[in-house]
This record gives structure tokens, C-alpha cells and sequence, in this order.
């Protein structure tokens, strides 16, 4: 977007930047509408549009992955071993504690469960503490919730695991398709359960009946996937455009992908999708954020280049707010109910 000036981005007119000198592992929203930037030195930085960021050492090492909690607050995972909750006000509490082992992956639920995904194994706890652990034949790739909380699934090596967090007999729903497979996500409807692989493809299936879907042609690895809030499209970063698949109409199989918002030559390393519109906001390899409209193409600028890939986006639960941060360290917040 090299004819838009500087002037023309949301983040010059309704945001606010900011540059903390570490990887933005995650730009967090919890349930609250309260932000939080998870960054690799370890810290959390609370803020909002105005005032200074409050600083919060969580780990005592980088953080690797980063979700909000239950209700309110903050969910990190560390490669100091241990699963953290810091509260809005800024305390942390260790929830758990590896011996050491990276926390690569972590999820929670307002139905009252949070996952960590340890190597092979996937800790379920609850409010009060440990619930259960499952083991998995590899490393877990990526862990996700369906939307009522009731089933996780994780993706390892050679297809994705199903488990019923409240069952009595842990047994998974096994899904195999070989590779190696990383980011996960159900459908809204909990109907379908995709991944992103290894190589430059998404693999899904259709949870009624086991029936495989395999969404390829991306020039790179996909690493962000996102169902749009009716689950009508899945939005998906690895290529110089924000690819979308329908899921509806019988699904994405024989169906070609819808491009947007492509053309610079720069691949699209994070999606994340509006909580009530057909709206996907994408960042790029060149540190470029914008919001596509899926309906009409229309695309809205929202931050320049800084020449370091995007690689936290979300939208905050009453889709007012866009945060983003890239692996320099560059952070910006957009108030898109503020006028300009």
C-alpha cells in the first residue's frame, strides 16, 4: 500500500503505537475488553489508549504462548516451565509448575477449564487446580476449544486428538492424515475441526463423518487460521493475501478460495476475525495491518510498515478495539469506535 500515506491509517487517526523492544508473542483481550501485549522477555504489558503501560514480569524467561483467562485476566505459558494467571491489577499467580519443561501451548474456557500443552501432554485444570492429564503419540502442535468448552482438541503428528473434558474414561476421537500439524481450530458450530501443517497446507475434517478436506496451493506455511464468527469462512495467513475457505454450501471441497486485500508481494503472517462481522483484520510480513470487508473487498489501512513481520492480532470481545504487535516489538491499539 505504498500510495497511502502515513496520515491515511486508522493508527494516525484513532490509535495508539507504542514499541516495547521485545517479540509480541500475543495481544491479549480479555473477556473485559482489557488488553494485555505477551512479550518474549518474559513480561506482560497492561494498557490502553491512554496512560502509561504497566509492566508485569511473569516468567523468569520468555513467554511462549499466551490466552485470556477465564473470566478476566491473563493465561501464560513459559519456557521457565510454569502456567500463569495475572490479574487485571497486575498480580500473577503460578498455577503450575513443569520442573522446567516449555509451555508451548495454552487455552481457556469461561465454561471453567484451562489447557497446557506440555510436550506429549495436555494438563486440563479448573478453577480449583489439576483436572486431568492426556497424553498424545508426539508433541502437541496447537490446542483449541469448541465452543462450549465441553471438547478439546489438540494436533500432533499424524492428525489431531478429540478428548470430552468432563469424561469419566479419557479416550480420544483419533483424526489421522500424515504430517505434522500445528495451529487448530474448531468451527463455530463445532461441525469441523482444521489445522494448519507443516508443509503449505491446511488439512480439515467433517466431524459427523470423518471426511477429510485438504485446502492447499498456499506458497507458504500457514500459521494463522481463523473461523470468521459464523463460521461461514475460514480466514488464513501464508500467502500474499488473506485466503479465505467457505464453509457453507457444502464446504470448502471443489470450492475455490476467496483473496483479499493481496498484490504487494509480501506474505500475510496473522488473521484474526471480527467477533460479530463478516470483517478479517490481516498483518503482513512488512509489519502492514489492515481490515478487509469479506462481503464487498473493501480494505481499510490501519497501520504502516515497520519492516518487521506481524505477529499478534485480535480483536477485542466487543469489536471495538484492534491490537497488534510484530516480532520487533512494534504495538499499536486502534479504537475503531472513536472518532477520528
Amino acid at each position: 500500500m505504498a500510495e497511502v500515506s502515513e496520515a491515511d491509517f486508522l493508527l494516525a487517526q484513532r490509535g495508539r503505537a507504542a514499541s516495547f523492544d521485545a517479540w509480541v508473542i500475543g495481544a491479549v483481550f480479555d473477556e473485559a475488553d482489557r488488553l494485555a501485549f505477551a512479550l518474549a522477555d518474559g513480561t506482560l504489558r497492561l494498557g490502553g489508549m491512554a496512560g502509561d503501560w504497566t509492566t508485569v514480569t511473569a516468567h523468569d524467561g520468555a513467554i511462549l504462548s499466551a490466552c485470556p483467562d477465564i473470566a478476566e485476566g491473563w493465561l501464560t505459558g513459559g519456557d521457565d516451565g510454569k502456567l500463569v494467571r495475572t490479574a487485571p491489577d497486575g498480580s500473577t499467580t503460578i498455577l503450575a509448575d513443569y520442573r522446567g519443561r516449555w509451555v508451548d501451548h495454552v487455552a481457556a474456557h469461561h465454561a471453567g477449564v484451562r489447557a497446557a500443552a506440555v510436550g506429549k501432554a495436555l494438563h486440563l485444570l479448573g478453577p480449583g487446580g489439576p483436572l486431568k492429564t492426556l497424553t498424545h503419540p508426539s508433541s502437541v502442535g496447537g490446542i483449541a476449544f469448541d465452543a462450549k468448552g465441553k471438547r478439546v482438541a489438540a494436533s500432533h503428528y499424524n492428525g489431531a486428538s478429540i478428548w470430552f473434558v468432563a469424561a469419566k474414561e479419557d479416550k480420544p476421537r483419533s483424526l489421522e492424515w500424515k504430517g505434522s500439524h500445528h495451529a487448530i481450530a474448531f468451527s463455530p458450530d463445532g461441525t469441523h475441526l482444521v489445522t494448519a501443517m507443516q508443509e503449505p497446507s491446511l488439512h480439515g475434517w467433517r466431524l459427523s463423518d470423518g471426511q477429510h478436506m485438504r485446502m492447499s496451493g498456499y506458497p507458504g506455511k500457514t500459521r494463522s487460521l481463523a473461523f470468521t464468527s459464523r463460521g461461514r469462512w475460514l480466514a488464513t495467513s501464508g500467502a500474499e493475501s488473506v485466503v479465505l475457505w467457505p464453509f457453507f454450501g457444502g464446504g470448502p471441497m471443489g470450492k475455490a478460495p476467496t483473496e483479499l486485500a493481496g498484490g504487494d508481494e509480501v506474505f500475510c503472517t496473522a488473521v484474526a476475525c471480527h467477533p460479530q462481522h463478516e470483517v478479517v483484520a490481516a498483518g503482513f510480513g512488512d509489519g502492514l495491518v489492515l481490515i478487509a470487508e469479506i462481503a464487498s473487498g473493501k480494505v481499510v489501512p490501519v497501520a504502516p510498515p515497520t519492516g518487521s513481520p506481524v505477529s499478534a492480532l485480535s480483536w477485542s470481545p466487543n469489536g471495538a478495539l484492534l491490537a497488534y504487535g510484530t516480532e520487533a516489538g512494534h504495538a499499536g491499539l486502534i479504537d475503531l469506535a472513536r472518532r477520528p
